[in-house]
């Protein structure tokens, strides 16, 4: 006796009562895949993003927008600050270092970060065609900048003003990528990052450029021109104005927008952000502190929505068993019936429970295919640099438990329907026949 084909044809004679009872599984299933899929990226890369970073120096404002605008480039900066201010910071016995970070541009909406090369040592990033830049207006683009802009060493573009798209391009002067980064799963893959030069002389637009030699705007390009046609002598020379390392040499009064810190031990932990906020004119943020602080506000939204899950969850359950307990009414004298042929009550029992596990087995499958069909069309939606890392068919360990929970409703709802089959009396329901 086929007990799998037997249970397969009672669901499929009403389909529309299963159907609805594996859709209301499946939907609330399918709310628990999105959040446990988001929660689990977006931690693991707010984490990646954020290691090597003990704190982050910047203007005063709110703490949180500071950690966002600077580790994770997904708000605006709270503002800038003096580059002599940023440069005493950084001589402090506890600082071990300090990475400068300007901020103002983007090109197609990807940010433009002036920097120096600690920025790409402290993200380890490999190149897959090209170096990093050397001269100003030289640029290195991360892996999803140049697949989705189908940018290459050599190509040139302009930058715009602000962070986001709309804005006026910067028409002085072209940016030319001298670097591809390889794939990283990081920040890094979704930033343009140049020189500090590179971002001041955007921002000098009309104003006097100088050089040692020459003082018009268009003598930067000449400059460019004749070191990359005498390396050698001209490194040397493109080196008394431009530090691959540190902060930037300049003759005019400059600012920076943050500064990312790597502390010397612990000590500078307690001692630093309170010298800072209470002593400068700047503000210390702790990324660790400010990331766990947001997933806290998250929290309330994450755990109404598991809520709602739940609900709906419980919803089907009982949906499941209103249907089998009914369904198991019209069908005692069916089930007497393969009494009579020779099934035994055990038989009838695991016939029941066959039916409850099926339909959970539906619903939790339908639930995982949702969940992460919805979150693959929020991606391909979302204008958000941190929505669009989120990868939507990448299978979590924890989603198993999903199916264990969905197996679990099955048995529940038809505990009560199970055993009133066990207990069906042959005589009296043919008697009644």
């Amino acid at each position: 006796m086929n007990l799998f084909k037997i249970s397969w044809k009672y669901l499929t004679f009403r389909p529309l009562s299963t159907g609805l009872n594996v859709f209301l599984l499946a939907l609330g299933l399918a709310i628990i895949t999105v959040l446990l899929l988001i929660q689990d990226q977006l931690e693991k890369k707010m984490n990646q993003d954020a290691a090597g970073i003990d704190m982050v120096v910047g203007a005063k404002g709110s703490p949180l927008q500071l950690i966002l605008s600077s580790v994770y480039h997904v708000d605006f900066p709270t503002g800038n600050i003096p580059i002599d201010e940023a440069k005493k910071l950084s001589r402090n016995r506890l600082v071990k270092n300090v990475i400068p970070l300007a901020l103002g541009d983007n090109y197609q909406g990807f940010r433009i970060v002036g920097t120096n090369h600690d920025y790409l040592e402290l993200y380890q990033v490999d190149f897959s065609s090209g170096k990093a830049w050397e001269l100003p207006f030289e640029v290195v683009v991360g892996a999803e900048v140049a697949k989705k802009l189908q940018l290459k060493v050599g190509d040139e573009f302009l930058g715009s003003h602000g962070i986001s798209m709309g804005s006026h391009d910067h028409d002085q002067h072209n940016f030319v990528v001298s670097g591809v980064l390889a794939p990283k799963g990081n920040v890094v893959d979704r930033l343009v990052l140049t020189s500090f030069e590179s971002v001041w002389y955007t921002h000098d637009e009309g104003e006097e450029i100088a050089t040692e030699d020459e003082s018009s705007p268009d003598s930067l390009t000449v400059l460019r021109s004749d070191l990359a046609s005498e390396p050698s002598e001209g490194h040397d020379q493109f080196h008394q104005k431009v530090k691959t390392k540190g902060f930037p040499e300049s003759d005019q009064p400059r600012e920076v927008t943050t500064l990312l810190l790597q502390f010397r031990n612990p000590m500078a932990a307690v001692q630093l952000p309170r010298m800072i906020n209470s002593g400068t004119s700047m503000q210390a943020a702790s990324p660790s502190f400010e990331i766990s602080r947001l997933f806290e506000l998250l929290g309330v939204g994450v755990s109404l929505l598991q809520g709602i899950a739940v609900i709906l969850i419980v919803v089907a359950g009982l949906g499941i068993f209103i249907a089998l307990f009914n369904s198991l009414k019209e069908r005692k004298y069916d089930l007497a019936i393969l009494r009579a042929l020779g099934a035994s009550r055990m038989q009838l029992l695991i016939l029941v429970f066959l039916e409850g596990i099926l339909l959970t087995s539906f619903g939790a499958i339908l639930g995982m295919g949702l969940g992460h069909g919805f979150l693959a069309l929020l991606v391909s939606q979302s204008d958000q640099m941190m929505v669009s890392s989120i990868q939507p068919w990448i299978f979590l360990n924890q989603e198993l438990w999903i199916l264990v929970y969905a197996l679990v409703v099955g048995v529940l709802a038809s505990v009560i329907p199970a055993w009133s089959a066990y207990q069906t009396s042959i005589a009296r329901q043919l008697t009644k026949a």
